[in-house]
């Protein structure tokens, strides 16, 4: 949901999206797909991938969802420090196999993480 929340809103910026732990290969839940079409956002062709030391070092900056994830990536890739932000000031919590009241608390706090993003960004290209 993030990776095309964040496409949709900074076309000018490639976006990748990979997990620490992700189910290789799987699509996203039927209700992100919901949800996101909701928005008018088709996601059904995402598979799941897990994140790549190379990947990580291809990129500006990494979103996570939450601080531990932040954590996990710079043990596991030293040379990302620095690069790593939580998308929202706070954790997002992962909806997986929960709810849609989840499923939607978690998009509304991406949505808005995605919005402060693409707005810093946007300066940071404009300004490089």
């Amino acid at each position: 949901m993030a990776a095309a929340l964040l496409a949709a809103s900074a076309p000018h910026v490639d976006v990748d999206s990979a997990g620490l732990g992700a189910m290789v290969g799987w699509p996203a839940d039927a209700l992100a797909l919901q949800l996101m079409g909701e928005r008018n956002m088709d996601i059904t062709l995402h598979r799941a991938k897990q994140v790549t030391r190379p990947m990580c070092r291809g990129s500006d900056v990494i979103l996570v969802m939450e601080s531990s994830q932040r954590k996990r990536l710079e043990e596991l890739y030293p040379e990302v420090r620095g690069r790593v932000f939580r998308i929202d000031e706070q954790d997002v919590p992962d909806p997986f196999r929960k709810s849609e009241q989840a499923f939607r608390h978690s998009l509304d706090r991406i949505a808005r993480g995605v919005e402060a993003w693409s707005r810093k960004l946007k300066q940071i290209q404009s300004s490089s």
